[in-house]
């Protein structure tokens, strides 16, 4: 299994991004997907959460209204806009797969497959 996020980068607070993650080696539409991230000397953080059909989304308050997630069952891929973004969003995004419960959405120990994360980093 293989999970390869990209999209990351340097960008001004206000500006945007899109993160997304390509997924191969697991039946992709019968794992929800999630995005966390963990910024330095800080612990990982969820950040959102689509289920398998990519009818129920779930997101952190801190980031409801700036962030969508979406998926493509078709193409194997989650990804997440990132909009209005704040210098409090810099940390590295990963992508994760479960098929646990939307239950544990929060723990990250609940997520089978990781990817290898990506650096956003949001200048002031």
């Amino acid at each position: 299994v293989q999970l390869q996020a990209f999209g990351g980068g340097l960008v001004q607070a206000g500006g945007s991004l899109r993160l997304s993650c390509a997924a191969s080696g697991l039946t992709f539409s019968t794992y929800s997907m999630g995005w966390f991230r963990q910024a330095p000397g800080k612990e990982r953080e969820f950040v959102a959460r689509i289920n398998w059909r990519g009818d129920y989304t779930y997101y952190v308050d801190s980031v409801k209204g700036r962030f969508t997630i979406s998926r493509d069952n078709a193409k194997n891929t989650v990804s997440l806009q990132m909009n209005s973004l704040k210098p409090e969003d810099t940390a590295v995004y990963y992508c994760a797969a479960s098929r646990e419960s939307p239950v544990y959405k929060y723990d990250p120990r609940r997520y089978g497959y990781w990817g290898q994360g990506t650096l956003v980093t949001v200048s002031s």
